[in-house]
């Protein structure tokens, strides 16, 4: 468990970290003085001046940060941020956005590269030394399958049933067994249908534990979900010649920048519409940290896919026009380049503190909930 936690932490911190030297790399590259670059939030514990910068570790492992001169406050120095053009300012500002998509590729390399990407595929695929799997994408909460125990990305590898039904063995067997041992998402799909009602034992692999779960699949589930309540794919891990990883890479990394804004979009719809199975849910960093534990026991493979998919909501949610976000802040250069003078900077300094303060009281709010959901 604490192993865990500090894995967890450890991950979140570079990749703040990582997020912050972008930043940091832009301001050099512009001349801008960079004041301070610290590891976790004050109060510092250690501190070394090397050239112009400060770099620190600090007391609270929570993230990363930059002090650049002339960005909080305007400066009249030459080094400062203030007095650099506007398009410097936005690569600048960009440049964090778009380490958190570098970390995404890179990661997506690593997974490619060693192991493979997972990738749906239909139950007909076939190819030599690559060996599909039926997995669980998807649970429905206060399913059977939710009851029992089933976790998205748990692997059936085999069912089994005891039942009346299929006759009598012997008196010391007075129930008959059938087993299905396959890899393609009908059977698996036909065996639950054929016994609705019944207990079923799912063999299962989740990271490197091998399970055995019992689930009775509902006669009569509720519209829109199955007997069992779980959603199922077909997948395999589909590996690469070196030469094409990076290509292989760079298409998973705008696939999944494409398909988040849309998947994030029809939950809002469906939760706006009152669908309580939206699958929209937020969560804080007790949330997050919670989710990555989990995957951690899944595999380091579901892990670092984790890791990259967080680094590209990360990328998505820090370009959001709001103050207090790199979004917020090119959404102020963007007004300055039109009236062609800076915004005024106590106003841009107030709308930022205020919604600095609205977020962190929803990050409270919803760390608050992560903690009733755990206990």
């Amino acid at each position: 468990m604490l192993l865990t936690i500090i894995i967890v932490l450890f991950s979140l911190v570079a990749l703040t970290a990582l997020h912050e030297l972008g930043h940091f790399l832009l301001a050099r590259k512009f001349g801008v003085k960079v004041e301070e670059f610290g590891i976790g939030y004050p109060p510092r514990i250690w501190g070394k001046k090397f050239g112009q910068t400060v770099y620190s570790l600090n007391l609270l492992p929570f993230g990363a940060f930059v002090r650049i001169l002339g960005s909080e406050e305007a400066s009249d120095s030459k080094n400062s941020f203030s007095q650099k053009s506007i398009w410097q300012r936005a690569l600048i500002l960009l440049a964090g956005v778009v380490s958190f998509w570098i970390i995404a590729f890179l990661i997506f390399v690593l997974i490619i590269g060693v192991g493979g990407v997972p990738t749906a595929v239909p139950d007909d695929f076939s190819q030599e030394g690559i060996n599909p799997y039926v997995q669980i994408f998807q649970v429905s909460p206060d399913s059977p399958a939710f009851t029992a125990g089933l976790k998205a990305g748990d692997i059936i590898d085999k069912l089994k049933v005891q039942s009346e039904k299929l006759g009598v063995v012997s008196m010391a067997e007075p129930l008959g067994v059938e087993e299905t041992e396959t890899n393609k998402m009908e059977e698996v799909q036909g065996f639950i249908a054929e016994h609705k009602g019944e207990e079923i034992t799912l063999y299962l692999r989740r990271g490197q534990q091998n399970l055995e779960i019992s689930v009775t699949p509902r006669v009569n589930p509720p519209q829109g979900e199955g007997a069992m309540g779980v959603a199922l794919v077909r997948a395999a891990d589909l590996k690469y010649p070196w030469y094409q990883t990076p290509w292989q890479a760079a298409k998973l990394t705008v696939q999944q920048t494409k398909a988040i804004p849309f998947a994030l979009g029809r939950a809002i719809k469906e939760k706006m519409a009152g669908n309580k199975d939206s699958g929209l849910q937020f969560v804080g960093p007790i949330g997050i940290g919670q989710i990555m534990g989990q995957a951690i026991n899944q595999g380091w493979g579901n892990f670092l896919t984790l890791m990259a998919m967080i680094a590209i909501w990360m990328a998505i949610f820090n370009l959001l026009p709001v103050p207090a976000l790199d979004g917020g802040r090119l959404l102020f250069l963007a007004i300055e380049a039109i009236k062609r003078k800076p915004v005024n900077p106590k106003l841009e300094q107030r709308i930022t503190a205020a919604f600095f303060f609205l977020m962190v009281a929803l990050m409270a709010v919803v760390s608050i909930k992560d903690i009733i959901r755990l206990f």
